[in-house]
């Protein structure tokens, strides 16, 4: 499928009714929207398949659906760091973000620089990209020791106070997310958020409380990676 076919059917699927509803309904507003949900997106993206001078082609047109494409058909082990910090500097809304940052960013071999980088931006959802990747890191390497997130608990509690909304449930997400991954990172998680929860902001305070309340649920969906430590046996 080249280009031109991709483009004609976007605009086949595009409805501006679809533009003000996911505004309302979602907080989404997009520049050059042609109004298609992400799930009608993914099925054309599994039509495709893999292409990444299509998705290189789809970004540049500047179209948000076609970008949002994008990031569903090029391959993490294609990007460059530049292009990461490029791509990142033209989100514009959370679903763009977490788009980008779950398709493509977590499964790269920036994945955990560009975290640490990204999470002390002052860009909102720059910033709000670096605590997703923490968020999605453990589904993307799930043979990865638990030290590799315990370092995610430092930028957590540094930008506990940052109360733009797309930040503050990014960082609350990453360290729910941290938590659920085993019983040990559950238990540091939660040591973390009563730490945060002594802070005065009321950013900090919904964040512990929101982590808090999940992660102490006693049917709390806590898994076992990595398999080889918590469930040897299957490993």
């Amino acid at each position: 499928m080249n280009l031109q076919q991709v483009i004609k059917k976007l605009e086949a699927l595009g409805n501006p009714e679809k533009i003000e509803l996911k505004k309302k309904k979602f907080g989404i507003t997009a520049n050059n929207s042609l109004g298609i949900y992400h799930k009608d997106l993914k099925v054309l993206a599994k039509e495709i398949g893999q292409d990444d001078k299509l998705a290189l082609a789809l970004y540049d047109t500047g179209i948000y659906e076609a970008r949002l494409l994008c990031s569903k058909i090029y391959d993490p082990d294609s990007i460059s760091e530049k292009q990461m910090d490029r791509w990142a500097g033209d989100f514009e809304n959370w679903e763009i973000c977490d788009s980008f940052c779950m398709g493509i960013f977590t499964r790269s071999s920036y994945a955990l620089s560009k975290a640490s980088e990204w999470s002390a931006a002052d860009a909102e959802f720059v910033k709000r990209a670096g605590f997703v990747i923490m968020a999605a890191y453990g589904f993307a390497d799930k043979k990865a020791d638990n030290d590799v997130f315990e370092k995610f608990f430092i930028p957590i509690e540094r930008e506990i106070n940052d109360d733009r909304i797309y930040v503050k449930k990014a960082v609350n997400w990453a360290l729910r997310n941290i938590g659920k991954r085993n019983i040990d990172l559950q238990k540091k998680a939660i040591e973390v958020a009563n730490r945060i929860l002594l802070n005065d902001s009321r950013s900090a305070k919904w964040i512990a409380n929101n982590a808090l309340r999940e992660l102490t649920k006693t049917d709390a969906n806590v898994l076992d990676y990595p398999r080889y430590l918590y469930r040897p046996k299957d490993s």
